[in-house]
């Protein structure tokens, strides 16, 4: 029962009780309003959906505090996502319509090729192969001193040594047929692998010099691999000593390098060189 001096309220006019019995959140239970400011609202991709919104109110106010700092640093986040979107769009747009031009330059190209292009292309080509070739492709080769004199014998020989491995050569060179005489046997029957004779005829093919050569050398030491680097070793720098033009072909070609490469000597307690016995742990 109401009073007479109490005004009758209106049913709509006061606020639906939650779930829980809660007050309204406007309203603390002492019948004051609360003097807090509102709760910043949410954005609408991260508002809550409005079934939450009718189960009642939620928390107490400094649950409902938190939540509003979350959907400030929420709401924050998009907006920084939408500043630097304009910003990236252009720059994707300019490279798209500059791929785009590309592209129809290059279709407008080959769809408006003609037979004078293909001239055109074919005088190009026929002036790049009557082009003389640069000097840069050329090996630089080093001058030879005009003072440097050919070293040869009374007997009109130039003599050199040669070694390779453990294999020593002595050689002899003078003008002739090209025939090769080792340790008082030819080279076909000393050398009987192609590889060896075609080695030691090396530094006569890159000079050109290939048959004007007669050669007589002794050789001793090493195998025949070795003993056929010995001998062309000795080879190419007779051909220096006789005639000093050509060392410029023949340092390049590294035939006037002594090659140093040698078999590794055996050590004590080693099968070889670095070869370990067996290891037997039982």
């Amino acid at each position: 029962m109401s009073d007479d001096n109490t005004p009758d309220k209106d049913p709509a006019d006061q606020p639906e009780a939650g779930a829980e019995g809660q007050k309204p959140e406007g309203q603390k239970p002492g019948g004051q309003k609360d003097e807090r400011p509102a709760p910043r609202r949410r954005s609408r991709s991260t508002a809550a959906p409005p079934e939450a919104g009718e189960a009642g109110a939620r928390g107490t106010t400094g649950a409902r505090a938190g939540r509003g700092r979350a959907a400030a640093r929420t709401e924050a986040a998009p907006e920084a996502a939408s500043e630097d979107q304009p910003a990236a769009a252009p720059a994707e747009g300019a490279a798209e319509d500059r791929a785009a031009a590309a592209g129809r330059a290059a279709g407008q190209r080959r769809g408006g090729q003609t037979f004078e292009g293909l001239g055109s292309l074919r005088q190009a080509l026929a002036t790049a192969r009557t082009a003389p070739t640069p000097a840069a492709a050329a090996p630089v080769l080093a001058p030879v001193p005009e003072d440097v004199q050919p070293k040869r014998d009374a007997f009109g020989r130039s003599y050199a040594t040669g070694k390779r491995k453990n294999a020593v050569a002595r050689v002899w060179i003078r003008p002739g047929n090209g025939k090769i005489e080792v340790n008082g046997r030819d080279s076909p029957v000393y050398f009987a692998r192609p590889v060896l004779r075609m080695l030691i005829s090396q530094p006569f093919v890159v000079t050109d010099r290939l048959g004007q050569f007669d050669v007589w050398c002794t050789v001793s030491g090493g195998g025949l691999s070795g003993q056929a680097g010995a001998v062309r070793h000795g080879i190419s720098k007779a051909l220096t000593f006789y005639e000093p033009g050509l060392r410029p072909v023949l340092k390049h070609g590294g035939f006037l390098t002594r090659d140093s490469r040698v078999v590794e000597r055996k050590k004590y307690g080693r099968h070889k060189a670095r070869r370990r016995p067996q290891y037997s742990k039982r």
